[in-house]
């Protein structure tokens, strides 16, 4: 038997018994999102998110030059659209996307950084299936500027400054009390009353 053919065989062999395995362990334990992914699990999301990839845009660069003005514009879609999920900083330690399952990645470490600026491309433009990333593409010249625009942002992650991320604190989204509250502070600011006490139940 070729050795090739052993090999082959080894990793179907693995694959079954990891198989049987996650199925005994749900049938026991059942689903939770609490859980951490198995390595199963994990192994077939990896492959997913690569196939998901259009060979064409594998290998693809960012087509959108690098200026203080496109990371600025990043920067803000970031904060309004991702940031509730991923965080200002891209780390993903959110309460939102802490309790995904998987959770929201880290964008600063190495896994993500690696990959090239087609596959970032594509993770933005039509998601991964079987995870809490959405496709937030819609075919336009003006959704694929968005997604590239927001490949140079996740590069930049790893180096982001406190400032920034200040900045972006101010655009992430606001539940109406927290936008009353800040009109109120801006008012004291203002030379305006002092702004209500928050009244926590």
């Amino acid at each position: 038997m070729k050795r090739r053919t052993k090999i082959m065989i080894s990793v179907l062999a693995l694959i079954v018994l990891g198989g049987v395995a996650m199925v005994a362990s749900t049938l026991r334990y059942g689903f939770s999102a609490h859980d951490q992914p198995t390595m199963p699990e994990r192994v077939i999301a990896h492959e997913l998110r690569d196939w998901a990839t259009p060979s064409d845009l594998r290998r693809a660069k960012n087509p959108i030059p690098l200026t203080t003005e496109i990371l600025a514009e990043a920067r803000a879609h970031f904060a309004d659209h991702c940031a509730i999920c991923h965080g200002n900083d891209g780390k993903g330690q959110t309460e939102m996307g802490q309790h995904m399952y998987p959770k929201a990645p880290n964008m600063t470490a190495k896994e993500t950084q690696s990959l090239s600026d087609g596959q970032l491309f594509s993770i933005m433009e039509t998601g991964i299936r079987l995870t809490g990333m959405p496709g937030w593409g819609n075919g336009t010249a003006e959704s694929a500027r968005g997604s590239w625009t927001l490949v140079h942002f996740v590069r930049h992650t790893p180096k982001i400054t406190a400032p920034e991320i200040a900045e972006m604190e101010k655009l992430n989204p606001k539940s109406p009390e927290e936008y009353e509250q800040m009109k109120q502070e801006e008012q004291f600011l203002a030379g305006g009353e002092a702004p209500a006490p928050e009244h926590h139940h």
